[in-house]
């Protein structure tokens, strides 16, 4: 999800308590457009699809129709803020569309509110196995699944062999975890005089060292620990020897460190390939893409869009069945060849396209990204005010690291700071 989208999240969720009151009214919304001619009419919405992938929805919606002949489905097309709005206006009003395409932070928004169906009580077991349970588990809040997993995306580590060699490192044994990636990155500074890579200062540090932002029950923060300490004091120390460099570095900012050779890797998703290939050509040649290094979670941190079924829905039953015939294996492999994202269920990547490559970067990033997914899973699913929280903490990161405050008594003072957030 973008930045201008987060900062809409704030605004969106307080029209939820008109979602809550009308979802706990009972029952499905009342459209009679819902029915057509003894058919059932499915209102499905997603977002900034078309008309890219029109070709393939009209293919998918025409074959479940061929093998459901008594379901219709009326696909529309939305951009974020566009169908965020509008879902919540429709619910709200009693009339509710069927299947929506949404992120996981909004979907486990709608759930902890009791706006969307738990796909728990409707899903099988071997349905449910079908997905990467981090993936499907993105979406569980005490024990809840308010989204199916749809397309998704992982990290991969981008690394710049001719530095990496210039500093004495095979390239061919890449780094596999955290402390291993801090290690080579030393060697370069010391070496070449180079730094490793550059990192932005957000909460997905705590998340890879499996340190958690907040309480199970997402009403405090978590994350005033020992282990925070450690891991920011650590990140301290990286930046002051050169293995990171010392600034909060915006993705935009990392692809220009990296096009002009001032550091040898970038951990990034793929479209970071687009951005390289255009601003240096050489620096893209010498690239390749191998599995991004762990920390202490050992995950991989992932950016999944879900499809939810509101509980307004006049046809629960019958969306969940769509919703469950779009995320299946088949479907999800045929979307991820025209999309060229990843799929979140396992026997998708089983399918050469995952696991073959012609050793151009973009084949690469694509197999071991899909590698990757056995391990990945969403870090700010269901956080309240996610984007508020996002900010102290970065801020919080900017003082300790970069402006030399006291890492416990400015953590004690983030954490007091987060639990008035999540008041609000």
């Amino acid at each position: 999800m973008t930045k201008k989208a987060k900062g809409r999240l704030r605004l969106l969720v307080s029209m939820l308590a008109l979602v809550v009151l009308l979802s706990s009214c009972g029952g499905g919304g009342s459209n009679p457009n819902n029915v057509n001619g003894g058919k059932v009419t499915l209102q499905f919405w997603t977002i900034a699809l078309q008309p890219t992938f029109t070709p393939y929805f009209n293919r998918v919606i025409a074959d479940y129709e061929e093998k459901n002949p008594n379901v219709k489905i009326d696909w529309k097309d939305y951009p974020y803020d566009a169908v965020t709005n509008k879902l919540l206006t429709s619910i709200a009003s009693g009339s509710s569309p069927d299947v929506v395409n949404l992120n996981t932070e909004f979907a486990s928004q709608m759930g902890s509110k009791g706006a969307v169906v738990d796909m728990n009580e409707h899903l099988s077991p071997e349905e449910k196995a079908a997905y990467f349970e981090g993936i499907y588990n993105s979406t569980v809040i005490n024990g809840k699944a308010y989204a199916l997993p749809w397309y998704t995306g992982t990290e991969v580590l981008y690394m710049n062999t001719k530095l990496v060699k210039e500093a004495g490192l095979d390239p061919a044994h890449p780094p596999k975890t955290r402390e291993e990636l801090s290690e080579w990155g030393r060697q370069i500074n010391r070496k070449i005089g180079k730094a490793g890579y550059a990192q932005q200062l957000v909460s997905k540090l705590f998340a890879i060292d499996g340190i958690p932002i907040l309480n199970k029950e997402k009403t405090a923060a978590a994350f005033n620990t020992p282990e925070a300490v450690t891991m920011i004091d650590n990140l301290k120390k990286q930046m002051e020897d050169g293995v990171v460099l010392k600034e909060d570095a915006e993705f935009s900012q990392q692809v220009k460190y990296y096009a002009g050779e001032q550091v040898a890797f970038e951990l990034a998703g793929p479209t970071f390939i687009n951005f390289i290939k255009t601003a240096a050509p050489d620096v893209y040649k010498n690239t390749i893409a191998v599995p991004v290094p762990t920390g202490k979670a050992d995950v991989r941190l992932s950016n999944t869009m879900d499809l939810v079924v509101p509980t307004k829905s006049a046809h629960v039953d019958e969306a969940v069945k769509f919703a469950v015939f779009l995320t299946n294996a088949e479907s999800q492999t045929a979307f991820s060849k025209a999309a060229n994202t990843l799929p979140s269920t396992k026997d998708s990547i089983k399918d050469p396209y995952f696991t073959q490559s012609d050793q151009s970067l973009e084949a690469q990033a694509k197999v071991v990204s899909a590698q990757s997914l056995d391990k990945a899973t969403d870090y700010m699913v269901g956080v309240p005010n996610a984007k508020d929280v996002n900010s102290a903490v970065t801020r919080a990161f900017q003082n300790i690291i970069l402006n030399g405050t006291d890492t416990k008594q400015t953590l004690t003072a983030l954490e007091q700071e987060v639990n008035d957030i999540l008041k609000q």
